[in-house]
């Protein structure tokens, strides 16, 4: 089980990413629109996007496991971890995925 304090923080990032996903998208779109040779132009685009938070940033985002809100070993098609994945595929709660046998 991961701690609750960084579960939190995750989703408080998430929040961050989503308001400022327009914003971030928008700037982006903007500096590669401009001609590289104004550079005036791309400084004052370069500081609006420096001035956003940095949890604002969809790279500082981990894919959790939503069960037990473990960070590493995720498999996105399911949203577990490994450990919860094996378990549930045992258990047959999982339709569709079959154990391997070789």
């Amino acid at each position: 089980m991961a701690r609750k304090s960084w579960i939190q923080r995750d989703k408080k990032r998430e929040k961050l990413e989503q308001k400022y996903h327009f914003i971030r998208r928008s700037s982006k779109k903007e500096i590669s629109k401009t001609n590289l040779l104004n550079k005036q132009w791309n400084n004052k685009i370069h500081g609006k996007l420096q001035s956003l938070p940095r949890n604002s940033a969809p790279t500082r985002l981990r894919r959790r496991c939503f069960v037990t809100g473990r960070a590493r070993a995720n498999y996105r098609d399911f949203g577990l971890s490994r450990h919860k994945l094996k378990e549930m595929v045992n258990r047959c709660l999982l339709p569709g995925v079959t154990r391997s046998s070789w």
